[in-house]
């Protein structure tokens, strides 16, 4: 076998094919808009967006739906926070609201009654407040049986009509007027009243107005010393005769009531005014009482009055008529004189009613009679205004 030699041609040279190009590189900003918007920092998010967007055109960098996806979710999650950040105030607060109620319940437990929500009390329920601090801007509720020792009982509990907020003078004012109303209404023999006792109100603060809270709660306060029972005495529970004699007498408390701030000398005009009404208040008793003199047990204490009141309604009459301070102020002395606080003690007594002559009315009575001062008028000033109460939609229930 022979050995051929073997042909080696030369194979043609092809060029190795050049390598496939790069991709542009993916801009980071777009990137991290997409994450900053949706997981840290809405607005942040935005601001990388348009940075990506702006580096993609100048540079030919990929990202661009990236980009505009991150600015899409970074704008949608800024309005959304924008929009939460309210409720999530408002969640915070009742949580807070709930943890100090939580706090304020386990301090006091030693509180005598049922823990309620102050838009449950009714006129004539009775309770009890930590510490009998009817002065506290919050406080917690405690129902009570009124035989039991408690620190207020319920005269009224309306809801006022306003839709604004009246201001806190105009809504001190408004319930001025209604507690002194209804407390009277509700205990009509003021002279019953233990000498402890003050008037109370409760009402919204702006703050619980904004949330919906229109309560005026009055009440009579009595957490001085401890009290059991009832102080309720309103028509119902009194014979027509003596409500008729106690609505009369309080039109004249009321007359006096609105004696005029300042001096005569300063405001003369008004005090005429004033005495006018005082007349107008005595010659309302003094017609009651007249007819009541036909009955026996009435006749001599109301037959008395009725001449006192006729000689204050004189003197009432020149104080209306006066022409100086000096003048308005001899006959207002007389008037206050002519009713001597021992005579209408007689004719409640022919009434059924309280003799027991309260505080303000024996010191009026001692400055009529030449005592330090001059001639006096009950005072009609509320113990305390308060903003709410625990349980009630803003931290007013006692704002109750």
């Amino acid at each position: 076998m022979s050995n051929q030699p073997v042909s080696r041609q030369p194979q043609p040279f092809w060029p190795a094919p050049p390598p496939p190009p790069r991709p542009p590189a993916l801009n980071g900003f777009a990137l991290a808009s997409l994450l900053v918007g949706l997981l840290c920092f809405p607005p942040l998010g935005a601001v990388f967006a348009i940075v990506a967007l702006v580096q993609i055109a100048k540079k030919g960098e990929r990202g661009t739906a990236l980009a505009v996806c991150g600015l899409v979710v970074s704008l949608v999650m800024s309005v959304a926070l924008v929009l939460a950040v309210p409720f999530v105030g408002r969640a915070a607060d009742a949580l807070d609201e709930r943890t100090r109620s939580r706090g304020a319940a386990q301090s006091y437990e030693d509180v005598e009654g049922l823990l309620v929500d102050s838009a449950e009390l009714r006129v004539g329920h009775c309770f009890n407040v930590p510490g009998g601090d009817l002065l506290a801007d919050e406080t917690l509720v405690y129902r009570i049986d009124c035989a039991e020792v408690h620190d207020a009982e319920v005269t009224s509990a309306t809801s006022l009509s306003e839709e604004r907020f009246p201001g806190v003078q105009e809504l001190r004012n408004t319930a001025t007027r209604d507690c002194w109303t209804a407390q009277d209404d509700y205990a009509m023999d003021t002279w019953a009243l233990p000498a402890h006792a003050e008037m109370f109100y409760f009402t919204p603060s702006r703050a619980s107005w904004q949330d919906g809270d229109r309560r005026l709660i009055c009440v009579i306060g009595t957490a001085e010393q401890d009290h059991r029972g009832s102080l309720r005495k309103d028509a119902g529970m009194l014979t027509p005769d003596q409500v008729a004699f106690l609505r009369t007498m309080q039109g004249v408390d009321v007359a006096l009531g609105n004696q005029p701030d300042g001096d005569v000398d300063d405001h003369l005009t008004a005090y005429q005014g004033w005495a006018w009404e005082m007349d107008k208040a005595l010659g309302a008793e003094s017609r009651l009482l007249d007819k009541a003199k036909a009955r026996p047990e009435l006749a001599g204490p109301a037959g008395v009055q009725v001449e006192r009141l006729e000689v204050a309604r004189s003197d009432w009459h020149r104080a209306a008529m006066a022409k100086t301070a000096v003048e308005f102020e001899e006959a207002w002395d007389r008037a206050a004189v002519a009713l001597p606080v021992e005579v209408e003690k007689a004719v409640r007594g022919a009434y059924g009613l309280s003799t027991k002559v309260p505080q303000w009315l024996r010191e009026q009575d001692d400055n009529d009679s030449g005592g330090p001062g001059g001639p006096g008028e009950p005072s009609r000033e509320p113990a305390v205004e308060q903003a709410s109460a625990s349980g009630s939609a803003s931290a007013s229930v006692l704002p109750l």
